[in-house]
């Protein structure tokens, strides 16, 4: 079944936001690198001070708990950058969830390096806005639904939404258990809310109602 309607959302982010301004003071002196599925683009602790922009796959930035279990803090599909750090060194682990295509992006010198990075700060405070307010949702259907109209909006505001990353990454980024994740998603399924023509992806066919559900 081929689904054609789209979110009406009042602003949807395209998959590249960067101005075109920032855009031009970010060079990349780097061709295009590519990376295999599963693969560390940088880890905790190295130094920080380049950007990456994805250009074809999907990102997972995680920190490692004491406890040894894993807190996905973001994902990042392809025209978005990562790698921001307020300072010297990276807080976070970022991993390639399928093949990547990855372009690092490093600020000229002498373009105002507070004007060029203040827009990709933003955008990671948003982001990092958004998702405390998912994971401070009480019910596990909530967290899910957000996160399905989040992926929806973020390529392009379609109903046929790809989740490249699988069932326990999205466990690990809500705070949700896998066989709760599942369950939700079936349980969506059985309500006519989605439905899940195989494991990575999801077709919207209800978008009110899931929109209510993520409220």
């Amino acid at each position: 079944m081929t689904v054609h309607q789209s979110f009406q959302a009042p602003s949807p982010a395209p998959a590249s936001w960067m101005a075109p301004q920032v855009a031009a003071a970010l060079h990349d002196p780097r061709p295009l690198a590519f990376f295999p599925a599963g693969a560390e683009v940088y880890a905790q602790g190295e130094t920080a001070g380049d950007l990456y922009q994805v250009e074809f796959g999907a990102v997972r930035v995680y920190r490692l708990l004491a406890d040894g279990r894993r807190q996905i803090s973001a994902f990042h599909l392809a025209g978005e950058v990562f790698g921001f750090e307020a300072g010297d060194t990276h807080h976070f682990f970022a991993e390639t969830i399928t093949a990547c295509g990855i372009r690092v992006l490093r600020p000229s010198t002498g373009l105002g390096l507070a004007d060029v990075l203040l827009p990709v700060a933003l955008q990671v405070l948003v982001r990092a806005q958004e998702h405390l307010l998912v994971l401070g949702r009480q019910a596990a259907v909530e967290r899910l639904a957000a996160f399905l109209v989040d992926m929806a909006e973020r390529q392009g505001g379609h109903l046929q939404v790809e989740l490249p990353m699988s069932r326990t990454d999205i466990g690990d980024y809500l705070g949700l258990t896998i066989e709760t994740v599942s369950r939700v998603l079936t349980r969506l399924k059985q309500k006519g809310v989605i439905r899940l023509p195989n494991l990575r992806s999801v077709d919207i066919l209800k978008p009110q109602a899931l929109r209510a559900l993520a409220c």
